[in-house]
């Protein structure tokens, strides 16, 4: 039985899906030696240069670990490089304030934020260190354990409004699932 040679791609509408033609696909290899994986990251053979490596993954990821941008440099002259970088990307640096006004990853607020620095704590604190930094904070600063002190008294009000703040904060994160 002889095979067809016809094409389904004649006229309109097409008979076969987008995106499925018959021609092999060009695919670039890693030049990683021994490598078969697609290259699709480039990287710079050489600073300055146009000419460009192309890897895979992890072997982009490799080569970046040990690049070294001044490298074949004097200190003079890698410092003079850092200084002109420096004035040249300097007016994207304006703009920093329109971005992310704080440390983390964006899922706290500016409030539980300002929080977790009055307890002493980082911006990827989780709950229970948040109690206990509360603690801490409360059996220092009570006023029945340090009576007749007025900053103890407000270091433990402030205290009490971060915990406030951030067991709201927690609640409604439970709250949502």
């Amino acid at each position: 039985m002889a095979r067809s040679s016809r094409s389904n791609d004649w006229g309109f509408p097409r008979w076969r899906g987008y995106g499925t033609s018959r021609e092999a696909q060009a695919v670039r290899l890693c030049d990683r030696v021994g490598c078969n994986r697609a290259g699709n990251c480039p990287a710079p053979k050489s600073p300055n240069s146009p000419e460009r490596w192309m890897f895979c993954e992890d072997h982009a990821a490799e080569y970046n670990r040990g690049y070294d941008y001044f490298a074949g440099l004097t200190a003079e002259e890698a410092s003079e490089r850092e200084s002109n970088e420096r004035r040249d990307n300097s007016g994207y640096h304006e703009s920093a304030h329109y971005g992310w006004a704080g440390s983390g990853d964006g899922s706290r607020s500016r409030d539980e934020m300002r929080a977790l620095e009055l307890l002493g704590l980082d911006p990827d604190a989780d709950f229970e260190e948040v109690k206990k930094a509360w603690r801490k904070i409360a059996k220092e600063t009570h006023p029945d354990v340090r009576p007749n002190d007025a900053d103890a008294a407000k270091a433990f009000q402030a205290g009490q409004a971060a915990f406030d703040v951030l067991r709201a904060a927690e609640e409604r994160r439970v709250w949502k699932g």
